[in-house]
């Protein structure tokens, strides 16, 4: 039986990356096949390895956003360090570097000088808020860049805004640089030439702010901030349970308001009541309306809940936990887990979001401890051993 390769196999990238929005999109290129060599600093490394020692010892960070790489310890601010580098770089497809503004220029690589050295090099620069304009040099992490955004304002209750409780910004910014080198690599299968990327976790989370922001921008108002619930749907909320789950519900439109009062809520008279028969009438009505389904919901266990809920063809689910999401019953079913190697032994992972034609598997390799490759990676550029331990007694590799 033949394996088919996957679709990035034979593509080299070389990545001067931390924290989580440059790290994340090379993973997703690992996930594809892609050889992804991750360059770090000899002293500690990427500071996401520091983050917390969640995974068994390691940063919960780290390991998602880094499996399947080698990883080279280089001081790229001695020049033979660069010069390691540049032997790697007249090899590679892709550079993707995230440092902080201006950082990669003193360094001579900047996507400019690149591109102008390696004219089929695909050069990513990932920042916070773009090279020009008043903030580009700002320091820019993902919650900085969160209530920037404004993410934060449109996030939380009326009283309290709060930030997405994931890296929302990093994330945003990872998958446009992802898609960006994808589309850039098609680019040069017709032209043979690379070229810059770029892309700024502003840019891309002003991107996801769409609706709020075409809302407020064209409709004069923002809108308001109401926890779990939708801002212009109700029912659209999480309600209490017997059992002390919490069950969300999602009445779409005024045929399910209608089968949710018969079926659900056994109050058929309120299917045509006009303070709750259309989606106007209830928003306007919200707390009354969600009075009435919280009052049904909670002589409900859960299960009896979602079962009733599902039966009349409404839309729900569970509130459910992290915890409650790693065992969750569609993930084991579907299997979607895996374990992959690290420093510390195997790991649980799950499997990337991409179903890639014919069933190939993708490359889920193993979490690199800092430093694991570096040996090899220099003996492959024709380095000697005693070259290699000179360089390490100097602190240039480790």
């Amino acid at each position: 039986m033949t394996t088919e390769p996957l679709p990035l196999e034979g593509i080299t990238v070389v990545a001067v990356e931390q924290a989580v929005s440059a790290p994340f999109a090379t993973r997703q290129l690992a996930d594809l096949g892609a050889r992804v060599i991750k360059v770090e600093r000899p002293d500690g490394g990427d500071f996401a390895r520091g983050y917390d020692t969640a995974a068994h010892g390691l940063a919960s960070h780290f390991v998602w956003a880094n499996r399947g790489k080698e990883s080279i310890a280089l001081d790229l601010k001695d020049p033979r360090g660069r010069d390691v580098l540049h032997g790697l770089l007249a090899d590679a497809d892709v550079f993707v570097q995230n440092l902080a503004q201006g950082a990669a220029a003193r360094l001579g690589l900047d996507s400019a000088a690149l591109c102008a050295r390696y004219p089929r090099l695909v050069a990513v620069d990932v920042s916070g808020y773009g090279a020009e304009g008043p903030y580009a040099h700002k320091r820019a992490y993902d919650m900085l860049v969160q209530c920037e955004a404004g993410l934060v304002s449109v996030t939380g209750t009326p009283e309290q805004p709060v930030k997405a409780g994931i890296p929302a910004a990093d994330i945003a910014a990872a998958m446009y640089a992802f898609s960006g080198v994808l589309a850039a690599l098609l680019r040069r299968g017709v032209t043979g030439r690379g070229g810059r990327v770029e892309v700024s976790m502003l840019d891309a989370l002003a991107e996801w702010m769409g609706h709020p922001l075409h809302h407020t921008m064209h409709g004069g108002e923002q809108p308001v901030r109401t926890g779990l619930a939708h801002a212009v749907i109700a029912p659209y909320d999480a309600y209490p349970t017997a059992d002390g789950d919490r069950v969300l519900l999602s009445v779409q439109n005024d045929r399910e308001w209608r089968r949710l009062a018969q079926q659900v809520l056994e109050q058929p008279e309120l299917a045509d009541d006009p303070a709750y028969a259309t989606n106007t009438a209830r928003t306007g009505n919200r707390e009354k309306t969600d009075a009435v389904v919280a009052e049904a919901l909670c002589r409900l266990g859960a299960d009896e809940a979602i079962g009733r809920l599902e039966a009349a063809g409404i839309a729900c689910a569970r509130l459910n936990s992290v915890a409650q999401l790693a065992g969750h019953p569609q993930l084991a079913a579907r299997d979607r887990w895996r374990e992959v190697g690290s420093p510390v032994g195997p790991l649980r992972a799950l499997l990337p979001p991409i179903g890639l034609p014919d069933g190939a598997a993708p490359h889920m390799g193993a979490v690199p401890a800092l430093g694991e490759h570096t040996d090899d990676l220099l003996r492959a550029l024709g380095m000697a051993g005693a070259q290699i331990s000179e360089l390490r007694r100097d602190g240039v590799i480790a």
